[in-house]
C-alpha cells in the first residue's frame, strides 16, 4: 500500500477513535443492551457491527458481551457473541496485515519477537490456547496474528473455537442479570468465576509453555 494512503487511514482511523472514545468512554452493558434493542428486529445487525468496529475505536469485548446476554438471552447471546467476536477479531488481523507494525507497539512487550516467530509456524495452536486462556487482550492477539502471519483460515477457526467457553459465560451471566433470578445469578456468577478460576491457575504454565516470558 502507497505510504500517503497508509498515513491518511491512519488519521481517519485515529479521528474516530479519538471521537468515539471520548465521548463514549463509560460503556456499560446497559447501555449495549439499550442501544441495540432500540433498533428493533435490526439490533443483531447493529450489536454485530459494533462489536466488528471494536477494534478500531477500543470498545470493550467483555462489556459488549455482558450486553448481548442482557439483550438477547443466552443462546441467541452466544451466536451474536460468536459472529461480532469474530469479525472483530478479523477487523484486527486485517487491520496488521496492511499496517504492520504501526498498529502495535511491540517493543512494549519483551517476549513479543518470541511470539511471532512462533506464532508463524505453530499459528493455530497459538491463536486457540491464547482465546482460550487470555494471557493477552482480544484486540492485541488479532493484532499479533496478523503481524505473525497467521494463515487466514487457522487464525479464524482457532478464534471461534478458542472464544466457545468464554462467550458462554459471559451470554450466561448477563442474561442472568436480566432475568432477575436470585438462583439463576448465583449459578452464572460461580460459572464466570470458575472459569477466572482456572484462567488463572493456568496463566504462569501457559505462559511458560507458550513462550511468553522475558526470560
Amino acid at each position: 500500500m502507497p505510504r500517503p494512503l497508509k498515513i491518511s487511514l491512519m488519521l481517519v482511523l485515529f479521528g474516530t477513535t479519538f471521537y468515539i472514545t471520548h465521548f463514549h468512554y463509560e460503556l456499560r452493558p446497559s447501555d449495549v443492551r439499550d442501544i441495540v434493542l432500540s433498533f428493533g428486529w435490526w439490533g443483531p445487525l447493529v450489536f454485530f457491527l459494533i462489536y466488528a468496529i471494536g477494534p478500531l475505536v477500543f470498545l470493550p469485548t467483555s462489556v459488549l458481551s455482558l450486553g448481548a446476554g442482557l439483550a438477547f438471552g443466552v443462546w441467541p447471546g452466544v451466536l451474536y457473541i460468536l459472529f461480532g467476536a469474530t469479525a472483530a477479531a478479523v477487523t484486527g488481523y486485517v487491520m496488521a496485515r496492511l499496517f504492520g507494525r504501526s498498529v502495535l507497539k511491540v517493543e512494549k512487550y519483551p517476549w513479543s519477537e518470541k511470539l511471532f516467530a512462533q506464532m508463524e509456524a505453530r499459528g493455530f495452536l497459538y491463536v486457540f490456547v491464547l482465546r482460550l486462556i487470555p494471557l493477552v487482550s482480544f484486540d492485541l492477539l488479532s493484532y499479533a496474528g496478523g503481524i505473525a502471519k497467521v494463515r487466514f483460515k487457522s487464525f479464524l477457526l482457532a478464534t471461534v473455537l478458542g472464544m466457545i467457553p468464554g462467550t458462554l459465560a459471559y451470554s450466561f451471566l448477563g442474561a442472568s442479570l436480566a432475568s432477575g433470578s436470585v438462583t439463576t445469578i448465583f449459578i452464572a456468577a460461580l460459572v464466570f468465576v470458575s472459569l477466572l478460576g482456572v484462567t488463572y491457575y493456568f496463566r504462569n504454565p501457559v505462559k511458560k509453555w507458550l513462550g511468553l516470558t522475558s526470560e
